[in-house]
């Protein structure tokens, strides 16, 4: 037997089952988009640091604006670099290599795989700081490195041949005085 207190519940549930499937068909995707993006943004796959010069650092997005940077990666001046393309979700991080524009920097980054949107970000590279590198030596109009001197070797004097003999010259070399 049903109480009376079981009707309303049971009336309830007949009648708005229709708006309660619809809140769980829309809400299901929302929670598992919610905790796919925590998951992916909360572990890297890997992380290092690359060196070379910012070449572009812009703030993009029509709804959801991130910050999309380009370093130039080049071994030797004058050979095509390699372009690295990451992006930067800390403002401060981006304001750091602002302030670095134009000098070498070694950019430490994140890579995280399978972030669900591009609103994070429209690489996996997540740069998480920058500092400066000495100035490249090979770079064009910087001073030439000092260069070590190496130490000059002493030539070595033949031992005196048995009864204070001069030892014989070689051929082509006038004897010593």
């Amino acid at each position: 037997m049903t109480s009376p207190s079981d009707a309303p519940r049971a009336s309830f549930a007949r009648r708005h089952w229709g708006k309660l499937l619809l809140a769980l068909l829309v809400l299901a995707p929302v929670a598992v988009f919610a905790v796919w993006s925590t998951i992916a943004l909360a572990y890297s796959y890997s992380d290092g640091t690359r060196t070379g010069y910012n070449q572009k650092l812009s703030r993009k997005g029509w709804l959801c604006k991130t910050w999309e940077g380009e370093l130039a990666l080049s071994n030797v001046p004058g050979q095509a670099p390699e372009l690295f393309n990451y992006s930067v979700r800390d403002d401060a991080v981006a304001a750091q290599i602002q302030k670095l524009e134009g000098r070498r920097v070694a950019l430490s980054y994140e890579e995280h795989r399978g972030v669900p949107s591009s609103c994070f970000g429209e690489t996996d590279y997540y740069a998480t700081g920058v500092r400066a590198v000495d100035a490249d030596p090979l770079a064009p109009g910087a001073p030439a490195p000092a260069m070590p001197v190496p130490a000059t070797p002493v030539p070595a004097t033949p031992a005196a041949p048995p009864g204070g003999a001069s030892p014989a010259a070689a051929p082509g070399v006038p004897p010593a005085p």
